[in-house]
């Protein structure tokens, strides 16, 4: 039987995005959460999050120190924290467990669970069944999406981050490792908006400038009730178009909602931009998703 019939591949290109409900095993979501968690217990705290700074050259420093581990991120497990999670002299506020925002950008290609879990049989099934003939993975991310202080993530278009040419090559892949709800920050999903193209792009500054990325063009305003909610249970897939416009709100329940997420691009007859801030290393180029 399949995993996906033909009525939802058709649903996903009207709609944008398509949730598969239990593609995962409970078991399989439980081996994801212990060993991000060993991650957790070995996790290295970067300086420019650790340090006190004062002085306005101090700032820059910290400022560049933060932007180089995120632009050198991609070949690798760094770690991003909440806001407010840290004193000004660089200590945890709440646990360390607590803390951290999102785990990216290299899960998998350096974590065993992860990376069977996005070449899994399961994986390569829905994706070709999309009809995606040589993707790569271009990046994974673990999203805490922590209980009462996990931050919202306002409407983007994943395109705007990771852009290619032509557009309509991006495939998000999002895992559900705990139930996603409305209190705890589901996803929501304007559908068809995939039709409309982008309005921005982020892209990367000259060496050196801080910030290390900006963005052009505009992101539109959109009206709260374009959006529909998406919640799921654990082990869930959704598959989010490379340009639908997608949300999630702010975490205000005591429950975290663990997501382990992965973008693919369709590399046939398309292009990566250079200037994306993502970008495929000697050590790292972007693995084939067929294994």
């Amino acid at each position: 039987m399949a995993l996906v019939t033909e009525e939802q591949i058709q649903k996903f290109r009207e709609d944008g995005f398509l949730v598969l409900e239990g593609l995962f095993s409970h078991e399989e979501c439980k081996a994801m959460k212990e060993e991000i968690f060993r991650i957790l217990q070995d996790m290295d705290v970067p300086l420019h999050c650790r340090t006190e700074f004062s002085t306005q050259q101090e700032e820059q420093l910290r400022a560049q120190g933060s932007a180089d581990y995120f632009l050198s991120s991609g070949d690798k497990i760094r770690f991003f924290f909440e806001k407010g999670v840290f004193s000004d002299k660089g200590d945890f506020l709440v646990a360390r467990e607590k803390s951290v925002n999102k785990i990216g950008h290299a899960l998998h290609a350096h974590v065993p669970i992860f990376k069977r879990i996005t070449h899994s049989p399961k994986i390569q099934e829905v994706s070709g069944r999309l009809g995606l003939v040589k993707p790569v993975i271009a990046q994974s991310m673990y999203i805490f999406k922590q209980p009462n202080i996990g931050g919202e993530v306002t409407p983007h278009q994943d395109a705007t981050f990771l852009h290619t040419q032509p557009l309509g090559k991006i495939t998000g892949f999002w895992i559900a490792v705990e139930d996603a709800t409305e209190q705890n920050g589901c996803l929501w999903f304007i559908p068809g908006s995939h039709r409309a193209g982008i309005s921005r792009r982020m892209v990367r500054t000259p060496p050196g400038t801080i910030p290390c990325t900006e963005f052009i063009g505009k992101e539109q305003d959109y009206n709260d009730d374009r959006f529909v909610p998406v919640p799921v249970t654990k082990g869930s897939l959704v598959l989010i178009h490379g340009e639908v416009v997608h949300k999630s709100e702010l975490n205000i329940s005591p429950n975290s909602r663990h997501a382990f997420s992965f973008h693919v691009m369709e590399s046939e007859n398309s292009t990566w931009s250079p200037e994306n801030w993502l970008q495929p290393t000697t050590e790292l180029p972007f693995p084939l998703l067929y294994t």
